[in-house]
């Protein structure tokens, strides 16, 4: 079996009519941040488990429903806080795997921005995706997707 490892990393930005405190808040409160990150119409959340502290550990199990092209299976989404500067910036280790197998590794880091009475909120990724993952394409698709619903979340 040929291993490989594709390397990429993507920046997304959102401005956010909320000021950073706030922005923060949804990131560090776990109601709202399972909200935005953990909720989904193709999957059910079996595991959601927030602690933002720096050396805490995040999780994310989820299950696909029925009727979705991968009915059953399960994600598992692991982080681990490295940096925080509250109402500023986050930066997390982030482990993703489908069903028993290892999909990707990143490094996440979330800006926080003052913009006016707002928040300019950089998102950047650095990922290395292994044999069966999503890919970089995908995966920028569903931060997309995770900013604008963090945005509808705190607005």
């Amino acid at each position: 079996m040929s291993r490989t490892v594709v390397h990429a990393d993507f920046s997304l930005s959102r401005a956010i009519p909320a000021p950073p405190a706030q922005v923060f808040q949804a990131f560090a409160d776990p109601d709202l941040k399972r909200r935005w990150f953990a909720e989904g119409e193709q999957h059910e959340v079996e595991e959601f488990a927030v602690d933002l502290r720096e050396g805490a550990t995040e999780r994310l199990r989820y299950r696909f429903r029925e009727g979705t092209p991968f009915a059953g299976a399960s994600v598992v989404n692991s982080d681990v806080v490295l940096n925080i500067v509250p109402d500023e910036r986050i930066i997390w280790a982030s482990r993703m795997a489908f069903g028993d197998a290892d999909i990707s590794a990143a490094l996440v880091t979330a800006e926080l921005v003052a913009a006016g009475a707002g928040t300019e909120l950089v998102l950047t990724f650095q990922g290395a995706f292994f044999e069966g993952a999503d890919g970089p394409q995908i995966r920028e698709q569903g931060w997309q997707v995770m900013l604008d619903r963090l945005s509808a979340v705190v607005a």
